[in-house]
Parts: structure tokens; C-alpha cells; sequence
């Protein structure tokens, strides 16, 4: 926890710079369009759970007098109990080239009242697309990766580490579908930026262009279109290979973001900061209270003890800097300037705020 008391400015600033030299290969700036991942999701069981599971859910019974019936089993319903068994939801992502037969991971999470999916096993569970069709079966023991220990309550204390309510299951998905992907329409293959910039793709398309001429172009700032060559027709993952290993340089928007909870501040190479003058005082007002015991005189006939509270206040204030700051055209040597000054994490953040508001910071602000 960060003490905002301190006079020296306790906080990181991480400098993202681009190295002019040394571009960034294509496969690390874009994705493929046609080749996405696609969500999946079930509802399951999660059993062994040793009374650590639901309570009397009606969904969760009525789950598991379900789930015996398939083995016909006719469990009334008020009988079964589900202290050792709890409902969850299972999540996961599948890669647009799985194949069936592969295995993908796996995502459990309880949505009833069980304290932990600790030593769980999930029963076989179908896992569904966004077209209610069933893309894998998942099935297994949980890793959850925490633990809950104690019986909690008056006169019980319980620790818990993580969130034992959620779990994994590497692997623990088998696909049974495939998801089709077309990544080549009419003859080219579209590429997407992660982080759409007009810079960046024109200078992805540039890239291309200077290893197969004439083939690229830029349509916007989140896409490029390629061209497949005549030399890599029915060869497009040979060509998707080539162009991934190609450099650009990615160009960055100006960007200061701030978390206030850690004092942390991240902030891109090319912000800029105008000639500004800064002024930092700050003001300490503590108040301590004690008691104190008031007795009678010794031998003394009459009297008795009292317990009287004293309260002290002192207040501090340091004493502000007024200076110029110039020629300090990035953050960087801003913020070695505010901490020569002995500004605090919370009065940086300040700073940089009331700069905005100014106009003197030239770079888009976000505060976390």
C-alpha cells in the first residue's frame, strides 16, 4: 500500500518507445481476418467437492436428478442432497484452426453458493457456440489454484487465498467440431491491426509492398488488404508465413495512463509537454487522541479516579516550490523534474491532471 505522506514520488513511469531502427514483425501487429477465436460455453456439475458444495439449490438438484437419469436412475428430488456438488458455468475459447480430436482449455466457475471447487470433478459437460451447436465436451478435475480453510462464523476464522470459486482445466475440452475459417476471399487476405492506426497500416502495406510489389494497400486504420500472388496461389499459408515475418514500425498515439490505486503511470514515447511553470505545497493536519487518569490526592478522604481524554493537534505544511519548467519536451524529464521538487505519488497524479486541463500535456489522458 502506497503512503502518500512520503515526500519522494513513489511510483513507476514506464516509457513504451519504438526504436526507429527495429520495426515489429506483421504478426505481432495484426491478425488475420477470417481467423478468430470464438467463445463456447456449458452448463455442468462439479462433484467430490467433500460438503463444500451447494446448499439446497433447487437448480442444482434438479441438475443432478437430471444427470441420474441418464444412467436410469429415478431419484426423487427431496431426497438428494448437494453439499458435495455444485452448478457452474464452463467457458472457453476456440482457435479457429482446432481440429476435432483436439484439446483446448477450460474455464470453471460456480454460480451457486459452494464455498470452494476445490478437489472437484467436472462430469462430462457439452460446450456450445453462439449457434447452439455443441463445438466440445469438456470433462475432468479441477485445478483451482487457492484454497479456503476454517469454518468461519462467531468464534471461527476462515482464510482464504485466490478465488477457490473459480477453477481450470488445461486441456480439459476435446473439440468435436471444427470452426471453418476463410481467410482468402477473392484472391486476397485482409489484415487486421490490433491497435488500428493510419500511420501503422500504411506503413504495414509499405512493408509488404517493398517485399511483393503491388500488393497491398491500406483500406483504413484497422485493415490492410493483400493481394495473394500468382507465385503463392493454393500456397496461402506459405504467403501468410512470409508476410508475418516481415517488419513495421508501428506508430503510437500520445497517451499518459494513470492508476491511481498503485500510483503507477505508463506512458507512450511521444507525448510532448509545453513550457509550464509548477507550483507544489501540501498541507498535514494530525490530530492524536489519549486518556489520561485523573486521581485524588494521596490520603486523601474524598475524590475518585477519572479518566479524562486529551487531544493534541499539530499541522505541518511544506513549504511550496514555485518553478519554471522548460525545454522538458517529454514526460520523462517532466517527471525527473517533479521529483527534484519531492512531490508525492498522489500530488504527481494531480500534476499531470491539472496539466491536461491546461493544455500544456499533449497527450490523451486515462485514469484507472
Amino acid at each position: 500500500m502506497l503512503n502518500y505522506k512520503s515526500t519522494l514520488a513513489i511510483f513507476i513511469v514506464i516509457m513504451v518507445a519504438v526504436n526507429s531502427l527495429y520495426g515489429s514483425r506483421i504478426k505481432d501487429l495484426t491478425v488475420v481476418e477470417g481467423g478468430r477465436d470464438n467463445q463456447l460455453v456449458g452448463y455442468g456439475i462439479v462433484v467430490g467437492l467433500a460438503g463444500n458444495g451447494d446448499s439446497t439449490l433447487t437448480y442444482t438438484i434438479q441438475s443432478i436428478s437430471n444427470f441420474l437419469e441418464r444412467f436410469g436412475i429415478q431419484v426423487p428430488a427431496e431426497t438428494i442432497k448437494a453439499d458435495n456438488v455444485a452448478a457452474v458455468m464452463v467457458t472457453s475459447d476456440i482457435g479457429p484452426y482446432a481440429k476435432a480430436g483436439s484439446r483446448i482449455d477450460v474455464t470453471v466457475s460456480s454460480i451457486g453458493d459452494a464455498d470452494t471447487l476445490q478437489g472437484g470433478v467436472l462430469l462430462q459437460t457439452p460446450l456450445l457456440g453462439a449457434n447452439d451447436k455443441v463445438y466440445a465436451v469438456s470433462q475432468g478435475p479441477i485445478a483451482v489454484g487457492g484454497f479456503i480453510g476454517g469454518s468461519g462464523g462467531p468464534g471461527g476464522a476462515t482464510v482464504q487465498q485466490n478465488h477457490p470459486t473459480v477453477g481450470i482445466i488445461t486441456g480439459g475440452a476435446i473439440v468435436e467440431r471444427e470452426v471453418r475459417s476463410e481467410i482468402v476471399q477473392n484472391g486476397a487476405i485482409n489484415l487486421l491491426l490490433l491497435n488500428p492506426d493510419f500511420t501503422t497500416a500504411v506503413r504495414v502495406a509499405e512493408s509488404i509492398n517493398n517485399a511483393f510489389p503491388g500488393t497491398a494497400k491500406a483500406f483504413d486504420s484497422g485493415s490492410v488488404n493483400v493481394q495473394v500472388p500468382e507465385l503463392f496461389h493454393q500456397q496461402e499459408v506459405n504467403f501468410l508465413a512470409r508476410l508475418g515475418s516481415l517488419e513495421a514500425v508501428p506508430d503510437l498515439t500520445a497517451r499518459v495512463i494513470i492508476n491511481e490505486r498503485t500510483g503507477t503511470i505508463v506512458a507512450t514515447h511521444n507525448v510532448r509537454i509545453a513550457s509550464v511553470a509548477v507550483s507544489n505545497g501540501s498541507l498535514t493536519i494530525t490530530i492524536s487522541s489519549n486518556l489520561e487518569a485523573s486521581q485524588p490526592a494521596p490520603v486523601s478522604e474524598t475524590g475518585e479516579t477519572v479518566v479524562l481524554p486529551s487531544t493534541q493537534t499539530s499541522v505541518k505544511e511544506v513549504k511550496g516550490g514555485f518553478k519554471v519548467i522548460e525545454d522538458l519536451p517529454t514526460i520523462e524529464r517532466l517527471t525527473t523534474a517533479l521529483n527534484a521538487l519531492g512531490v508525492s505519488s498522489r500530488e504527481m497524479i494531480s500534476i499531470l491532471q491539472t496539466m491536461k486541463k491546461a493544455g500544456a500535456l499533449q497527450a490523451e489522458l486515462i485514469i484507472n
